[in-house]
């Protein structure tokens, strides 16, 4: 029980900050580019790197904690499946460039995020 119930909740957290984040940038960057959603995968790629290290190489992190914030939180923040929408619907605008440029860019700058955040989590 307490497993969904870490779920319920960190998947909520995760929800609200991926709106609440995508929003901010796009009133920023406008809507002419999938920006928001890009701002959140690599930025969930940051925060799951981070994650990883500390729960994986420091221990730092219980069962209960990696469920609550890398299942539930950052499974909820993170948005591919929207990054594929969206890529989609770039190319089906005759935008196919802007769409590679996107999965592109949130797929190579993710993972370096991510080894950045393994790196910065090692540290702490």
């Amino acid at each position: 029980m307490v497993k969904f119930l870490n779920l319920i909740i960190g998947g909520a957290a995760g929800t609200i900050a991926r709106y609440l984040l995508a929003g901010f940038v796009y009133k920023i960057m406008g809507t002419n580019f999938p920006y928001g959603t890009l701002v959140v995968n690599i930025s969930g790629c940051f925060i799951l790197g981070i994650l990883s290290a500390l729960a994986e190489k420091k221990f730092m992190l219980s069962s209960d904690m990696r469920i609550l914030l890398m299942i539930g939180f950052c499974g909820a923040f993170t948005t591919f499946s929207t990054l594929i929408f969206e890529s989609d619907s770039l190319v089906r605008n005759g935008q196919a460039v802007r769409a590679f440029t996107n999965i592109f860019v949130s797929v190579i700058l993710g993972f370096i995020l991510f080894r950045i955040g393994v790196l910065l989590g090692e540290i702490i």
